[in-house]
């Protein structure tokens, strides 16, 4: 994923549809039956549910217990996680590690595997839907259900809680425009020669979640389609021929350097570069509309599974999907939140605005362009 790394933000009334749609895509009812089992665990490496062990109290007690939690590819200015996970620490006396925060979604799932049975391996994991459907196959994932999991839409969730949407948004094309005039608003406008040595992505799209998506974004641009999205491949490695794409990751130092000048990367990450540079852009391309979410999952080998399962109900409470909000990002209960008034309406009027009504990639179509990308991303950029 390669987690580090306006146009003027949105209107109210246009921020509040985009969002609401964008949170229920693809879903068109939630689950109704209780999490878990029922009855009560001793151990939390087996619980799936709060229930099992006794109701929330007695899962705040028993993180409290273990005093830590491990988290993997976080850094602080993405989604903001910095708050995130400063207040989780603050309210529940818990000590966070947080081990490699530029890390991508690959990186994550290599630990648990590499790091399993060892108590610096990671609670949780943060990931791009390509590569929760991965380590869900590969039984490296632990199921879990929030006590919110009704409101999170059924098509952003696994049914058993091995992983479930977290936040949202859609790939748009960062710019400064201290150095860079006109921005480009689309990605045709990328192709053009004033752009040439300029156009970044937020990582490796074989091992990245947001420019896996921004490739994916490129294909519906350029004829493909989620069945195809080797139009975006080629696309890409047109502009690496021309010149234009440099194969620089994306980072705060990037972009303060002018480095990466241009950046296609999700609107939630581009919309808060505002605050390190005044200059620079967000635009969200109308020829490439594509819009997803993170996963969040536990570790099926978590070194405090306690902690790891109050980690994800802080999340997945109102006061965790509103810090997600205050980031930017789409928090994946916001229909539900904005049904019920948790949700924060001055957070909500900032959203990036965003016109047009999107579909989401299946499962299926998911995993078959992200082998796409792994056998075809290299030749066609080399």
């Amino acid at each position: 994923m390669n987690r580090r790394l306006g146009r003027a933000l949105a209107g109210v009334s246009a921020a509040v549809a985009s969002a609401v749609l964008l949170a229920a895509c693809g879903s068109s009812s939630t689950s109704s039956t209780p999490a878990g089992n029922g009855g009560h665990s001793a151990d939390p490496k087996t619980a799936t549910s709060a229930a099992d062990l006794g109701g929330l109290d007695a899962l705040v007690k028993a993180a409290q217990k273990e005093g830590q939690l491990n988290v993997i590819a976080l850094p602080r200015n993405w989604a903001n996680y910095g708050e995130i996970l400063d207040a989780f620490a603050k309210k529940y006396g818990i000590m966070i590690d947080s081990a490699n925060p530029d890390g991508s979604s690959q990186d994550e799932i290599n630990a648990v595997k590499s790091l399993k049975g060892q108590t610096r391996g990671p609670d949780v994991l943060d990931l791009g839907n390509a590569f929760a459907l991965t380590a869900a196959t590969s039984g490296l994932l632990a199921p879990y259900k929030v006590q919110t999991w009704s409101k999170i839409p059924d098509s952003l969730k696994e049914a058993d809680g091995k992983w479930y949407g977290d936040y949202g948004g859609y790939v748009s094309i960062g710019c400064n425009s201290a150095v860079v005039n006109p921005c480009p608003a689309s990605f045709a406008d990328l192709t053009k020669p004033a752009y040439k040595g300029k156009v970044a992505l937020n990582g490796d799209p074989t091992k990245a979640g947001a420019a896996f998506a921004a490739v994916y974004a490129a294909a519906l641009a350029n004829g493909g389609s989620f069945d195809n999205i080797q139009p975006g491949i080629d696309f890409f490695g047109t502009l690496k021929k021309s010149g234009n794409f440099i194969p620089v990751g994306v980072t705060s130092a990037t972009i303060t350097k002018n480095e990466t000048p241009i950046a296609v990367n999700w609107d939630y990450l581009n919309a808060a570069v505002v605050s390190q540079v005044p200059t620079w852009t967000t635009a969200v391309p109308t020829d490439g509309l594509y819009a997803n979410y993170y996963d969040q999952a536990i570790s099926a080998y978590a070194p405090h599974p306690a902690a790891a399962r109050l980690w994800e109900e802080y999340l997945y409470s109102a006061e965790g999907q509103n810090l997600f909000l205050k980031g930017l990002a789409r928090p994946v209960e916001l229909t539900a939140m904005t049904a019920d008034q948790t949700v924060d309406a001055a957070l909500l009027a900032k959203l990036p605005k965003v016109d047009s009504a999107v579909q989401l990639p299946s499962n299926a179509q998911l995993d078959a362009a992200k082998q796409a990308v792994a056998n075809g991303w290299a030749k066609a950029t080399s």
